[in-house]
């Protein structure tokens, strides 16, 4: 008996649906949550949890729009005001990661002091969730605001693990990552070693930030030298926006392409500059 056609397409439709169904999903974090993007990662390392994403790229098209009409209504050339406009556009996320960068080195200097903080308490037979706690009164005070809200968590939830996921988002920093990390393994399987660990983690860290202290010192004559290589030749050109027979030339299209070649030339000799001087950094892989 031969089975119709029409059957064999539907149970190969469904088949396919199933399959399609049943595919492979992102992990998912503890308690449910989604991993914020990248833009939201970056916020929150530079300690901006009051906004999102979204509203930063709404910040940054604003200030690129306002950027090009006022260039636009001094210069009366629509090619500089485009140009500046995408410099306007980009300054935000520039603060935002020029933040970010020094919010890390920042904490990268509090960090020994937590560790030595819990040590202490745990050393002093103080649970995991009360040596936390306690840091919202007895820790650096950059990282008093993040601690707090964990005990005032901890206190409604009695969850600690999903606590501890929430200060991990709080912090944003690969060493707060590990160390949270620690805790939990500590609170889950046990350990009498958890204080050594802890002090082993704060030489560790000391002797870490005393060295990238010392080559960012050697460093950083480098990169100020080359933010200005890249700056020099902008602000020469806004300078020469003041002569009509400039505005002309550069409104030509041979002009154009030579805005857009220099801008092209600049972002990526920069990056590479950066790329090639960067520092290790630390890596969140335990978010």
């Amino acid at each position: 008996m031969s089975i119709p056609g029409g059957l064999i397409g539907l149970a190969l439709g469904v088949g396919l649906l199933l399959v399609w169904r049943s595919g492979p999903r992102a992990p998912q974090r503890r308690g449910g949550d989604r991993r914020p993007g990248r833009r939201q990662q970056l916020l929150s390392a530079a300690g901006l949890t009051g906004i999102n994403g979204a509203q930063l790229v709404a910040l940054q098209a604003a200030l690129g729009v306002v950027v090009t009409v006022l260039v636009l209504v001094t210069t009366r050339t629509v090619t500089i005001s485009l140009v500046f406009g995408v410099f306007g556009a980009a300054v935000p996320h520039l603060l935002v990661r020029r933040l970010a960068a020094k919010r890390h080195a920042d904490l990268r200097e509090v960090w020994p002091e937590v560790v030595d903080n819990l040590a202490s308490a745990v050393r002093a037979g103080l649970s995991l969730p009360e040596a936390l706690a306690a840091l919202a009164v007895r820790g650096p005070e950059v990282l008093r605001g993040a601690f707090a809200r964990f005990a005032a968590d901890h206190r409604s939830t009695g969850r600690f693990s999903d606590s501890l996921d929430r200060l991990k988002d709080d912090l944003a920093d690969p060493v707060g990552d590990r160390i949270v990390e620690t805790l939990r393994v500590a609170r889950e399987v046990g350990g009498s070693d958890l204080g050594r660990v802890l002090r082993t983690l704060s030489v560790f860290l000391r002797e870490d930030t005393r060295a990238r202290a010392e080559l960012e010192t050697r460093q950083g004559w480098v990169v100020q030298a080359a933010r200005l290589a890249v700056a020099a030749p902008w602000i020469v050109l806004l300078l020469l926006a003041t002569q009509q027979q400039t505005l002309a030339a550069y409104d030509s299209p041979v002009g154009t392409a030579l805005l857009i070649g220099g801008g092209v030339v600049c972002v990526a000799a920069y990056q590479l500059m950066l790329r090639i001087g960067r520092l290790p950094q630390d890596v969140r892989v335990l978010q």
